[in-house]
């Protein structure tokens, strides 16, 4: 990055600062789309399809329009003309189309697929109307099981031949079979991973506003993506861009689910517009768990060819993933990747991937914290396998084969470069801290009194800070006031994910002001620079840069205006606390207040050429195609053989994130990302039935981890700096990436006396014990060895 001025010394940037949007979350003081109300706002309901796949007749609605404050009643013959065509930015050119109607016509394809819209004068009214919607069902064959998919005579769309939502692929696994022929030791194994939920605490919701007169659109959204959004809206409702403000305040999570608008919120728009007023739609919990979007749903075949040292000489993935009904975006953003990444932190030179993406009568696939984790638990859980069958300690056989620091640049053999990494000092540091070898001690002593105890890790790269086209660049707006405040403009918006925090740290130590005189605006489209949204791990790297490009002009406009005040060169200026001196004689002192008052009220007094005021834009551009962090998990448990209960004991997290802007925010975002790959191995499961019905539609039924589920999650931290701004990578994903399968390995680890490999998750109690019990009769013996 060019500047022409250097940065003031580093204040705040690196420590742990509180959180400053804490105050208002914490009090219950911050606005959410329920928060929100408008003159005359009407509120939608949907009809939900009770069947996975079925032909629509007749839909009678007059009952629910005859009924005191029901405004309208949608079809797809309302809504749907013109808006198929509709498309996102994150869509993967060169794949087939992804239909996206926004209401279920011909045929409803997903148990929840919306039907019918009502809007009504209030929620409860609308509730009442949507049950007098009569709709006319002629049930079809549902494709349930994605695996069968591509046999089954029945389509999920019509013009997909066996329900192939796409394909693609690396090195044909042909190529590697004479090398899996003659290698010493040979692992191959089939793993299934279950079809869980973002589930953020905030369910989905918008209120969309149509003013006739000025022909704009005002969008209140949980969303990720304000900027996304109000691009996505522009086209649906046939208007110029500048004519959607898009206010996106606080967001209680979004995980990938709210990074790109899906079909009910194309529908309230749609409304709103028809309407010309406003309509506020707000997910309800059940529909959140049927009808928002499922992610992990996936399985592959993998393999790897060791020599007799255990060395890895091939390694090959055949990767299927469910994308359900309605995939969005694309179904290869998250895919591909677990093909390309499969290989990870690992010494592999020969290696072959291919990729398939199924559509199924079930909710269709979102993006979701770390989208392509399923390469990183079809790795670790082949690699604790191959170390049990070889004969070898696990963190040995890794050791064996993890790229050193001195390797890289590593170029991949599937075709991306690790650069700027530290895996096998990320796996040292997670195992003193845990202390392995004390824990293996401890391990034999239980298991002679009958417990069983497991140790289990995963090491893995995270490609963060993409540069594609709609995430390439971020930008930021610096306007110093009048009175020497700080307001800086960033497209951000409050997920959870302390950006907030983050700015005013990077705006403060950028511009040398202290914290409590900046202040940031972000999340509305309005005012705020075009940016591309939370998401791929990005806020942080992309933010800091934005905020030094746009910095750097201001800090030259400061050293000037102090300099000719103060009579000395501008070289001789030095930033700190809101104020700047010359070097040499802190006598000479001018405040940011002072120099603001010079340059809006004092024209005549700027140096000569220069424009009055103190604001500036600027956009950071990352040259990278990816800014890579790794970790290394490790986790103990204690498995009741009995009931299958899993307990953890301790859980180890060691993060190379390069420097952190605030270790209290990196450490958070490694919490709850770790939780959220806790619930993926143990409890969280979106189960369907024969006929397709989803059949985990409340908390009663989909399990999620709690207080007294995780263990206190202890953080180390090692760093790499990276080619990015400020040397800063992203954290936001890989507690999600690296935690499933860190605990599985631990409990495979913990049965291994039984012969137990991991193949289908999560790891319920029943689903443990009935391991135990088929490998028990396998192996001819009624206890573990």
């Amino acid at each position: 990055m060019s500047s022409t001025a250097t940065a003031p010394a580093t204040t705040v940037v690196g420590t742990r600062v509180p959180r400053l949007e804490d105050a208002r979350l914490v009090t219950g003081a911050g606005t959410f789309v329920d928060d929100v109300t408008r003159p005359g706002m009407a509120h939608a309901c949907f009809v939900r399809s009770p069947l996975a796949r079925a032909r629509i007749g007749d839909i009678d609605v007059s009952a629910a329009l005859e009924m005191d404050g029901v405004l309208a009643v949608y079809t797809a013959a309302d809504l749907n003309p013109g808006a198929h065509e509709i498309s996102y930015d994150l869509d993967m050119a060169g794949m087939p189309p992804v239909p996206r109607p926004p209401l279920a016509e011909e045929e409803v394809r997903f148990v929840g697929d919306p039907v019918v819209l009502v809007v009504a004068a209030d929620r409860y009214i609308a509730e009442d109307a949507a049950e007098q919607v009569v709709i006319d069902y002629e049930p079809l064959d549902p494709v349930v099981d994605y695996t069968t998919a591509h046999a089954s005579p029945n389509l999920v769309h019509a013009g997909f031949a066996g329900n192939s939502a796409g394909e693609m692929g690396g090195r044909p696994a042909s190529d590697l079979q004479p090398i899996f022929d003659s290698a010493a030791h040979v692992v191959r194994q089939s793993i299934f991973q279950q079809a869980y939920l973002p589930v953020p605490m905030e369910t989905r919701g918008l209120v969309a506003e149509w003013s006739a007169p000025t022909a704009e659109m005002t969008v209140w959204s949980s969303t990720q993506s304000p900027h996304e959004i109000r691009a996505f809206c522009a086209r649906l409702v046939g208007v110029d861009e500048h004519q959607v403000r898009v206010i996106a305040r606080d967001t209680g999570g979004g995980f990938g689910l709210k990074q790109l608008p899906l079909r009910e919120e194309t529908c309230v728009l749609l409304a709103a517009r028809a309407l010309g007023s406003a309509v506020k739609w707000i997910e309800d919990r059940q529909e959140n768990l049927m009808a928002s979007g499922m992610s992990r749903h996936e399985h592959a075949e993998v393999g790897m060819a060791f020599d007799a040292d255990g060395t890895i000489l091939a390694a090959s993935i055949a990767h299927v993933q469910n994308v359900g009904a309605y995939p969005t975006p694309s179904p290869i953003v998250g895919g591909i990747p677990v093909g390309i990444l499969f290989p990870g932190p690992y010494r592999i030179t020969e290696a072959s991937f291919s990729a398939k993406f199924v559509y199924s009568n079930t909710v269709g696939r979102v993006a979701y914290r770390g989208p392509w984790q399923f390469e990183s638990v079809a790795r670790e859980v082949l690699l604790d396998q191959a170390a049990r069958r070889i004969g070898i300690d696990p963190i040995d056989l890794r050791r064996r084969n993890m790229l050193r620091r001195d390797e890289f640049p590593h170029p991949n053999p599937n075709g991306m470069t690790y650069d700027n990494v530290s895996p096998l000092e990320t796996l040292e540091q997670a195992v003193e801290m845990l202390g392995y070898n004390a824990f293996r001690e401890d391990q034999r002593v239980a298991r002679a009194q009958g417990r069983y105890l497991g140790v289990g890790t995963c090491t893995y790269l995270e490609p963060t800070t993409g540069a594609s086209p709609f995430l390439a660049t971020e930008g930021a707006t610096i306007r110093i006031e009048p009175s020497g405040k700080v307001n800086v403009y960033v497209a951000g918006g409050s997920a959870g994910n302390s950006l907030e925090t983050t700015v005013v740290q990077l705006a403060a130590d950028a511009l040398g002001a202290t914290m409590s005189d900046v202040r940031t605006i972000q999340g509305d489209t309005a005012i705020t620079p075009f940016g591309g949204g939370t998401g791929g791990s990005r806020s942080g790297s992309m933010t800091a840069g934005a905020i030094e490009q746009t910095a750097s002009v201001l800090r030259e406009k400061i050293r000037a205006i102090a300099a000719h005040r103060l009579n000395t060169g501008p070289e001789e200026i030095e930033f700190s606390g809101s104020r700047v001196t010359v070097r040499g004689t802190p006598d000479s002192v001018l405040t940011l207040a002072e120099i603001a008052d010079i340059a809006y009220f004092q024209a005549d007094s700027l140096p000569p050429g220069m424009q009055p005021g103190l604001e500036a834009s600027g956009r950071y551009k990352t040259p990278q195609i990816a800014i890579w962090a790794n970790a290394t998990h490790a986790c103990t448990c204690e498995v009741d053989i009995e009931t299958g209960r899993v307990t953890l004991l301790r859980y180890i997290v060691s993060e190379d994130c390069g420097p952190m802007i605030n270790p209290s925010v990196v450490e958070g975002q490694i919490y709850g990302g770790t939780v959220q790959g806790i619930g993926g191995a143990l409890y969280e499961h979106l189960p369907y039935d024969e006929d397709g019905n989803p059949v985990a539609t409340t908390f009663l039924d989909y399990l999620l981890p709690t207080a007294s589920e995780v263990p206190t999650i202890e953080v180390g931290h090692v760093v790499t700096p990276s080619p990015g701004p400020g040397d800063f990578k992203g954290v936001g994903e890989g507690g999600a990436i690296g935690a499933t399968p860190a605990v599985l390995n631990a409990v495979a680890d913990a049965l291994s006396p039984f012969g137990v490999e991991i193949s289908d998750l999560p790891l319920s109690p029943s689903r443990i014990v009935d391991m135990i019990e088929r490998a028990r009769v396998s192996r001819g013996t009624g206890a573990g060895e």
